[in-house]
């Protein structure tokens, strides 16, 4: 992915996120509020649950585009060039396809939650409260599919010099 198109992708989902943490955020206090007075809202609870997942997924998506999840440097540094190579490039293969079978499961799953629907909000189908999983993993297998890539296409010294924290999650 060209640096700009990263940049701006980068920038989506930090839009994204912040997003969420507004409506989080506003939800609690809302939710807070209600309940000093003596009128607890019936789907505060929930809702906050689900926009607290949806953070997380999304949260890691970002986390993913800014190659910020956590590494263990100190072991991939012991290994020679080629070693460091080759351990990146099958870490990042299993990265991939771990996000790609996670999408495709989270997507045949829908479906099947399409008749089932929130408690507190009984027209919301959890459907759409699921959906953040394959979306997200999308999102990630975007970030990690292009990182594979530039490690793929990356000179062997220069990719095998690449620490750990930044080739691996």
């Amino acid at each position: 992915m060209a640096a700009g198109l990263r940049r701006r992708y980068e920038r989506a989902l930090e839009w994204l996120v912040i997003a969420l943490m507004v409506v989080l955020a506003a939800e609690v206090t809302l939710g807070i509020m209600f309940r000093a007075i003596g009128a607890a809202l019936v789907w505060y609870d929930e809702i906050a649950s689900v926009l607290l997942a949806w953070l997380t997924f999304y949260g890691s998506a970002l986390a993913s585009v800014k190659r910020a999840h956590i590494g263990c440097p100190e072991l991939i540094d012991r290994l020679p060039p080629r070693g460091r190579r080759a351990l990146n490039i099958v870490a990042q293969v299993l990265v991939v396809a771990f996000f790609a079978l996670l999408a495709w499961v989270g997507a045949s799953i829908l479906p099947v939650l399409a008749t089932d629907y929130l408690v507190s909000l009984p027209k919301v189908p959890m459907s759409i409260v699921q959906s953040v999983i394959p979306i997200s993993a999308l999102l990630i297998l975007v970030a990690e599919s292009s990182h594979l890539w530039a490690l793929l296409r990356a000179a062997p010294a220069r990719a095998a010099d690449a620490a750990l924290s930044d080739a691996l999650h």
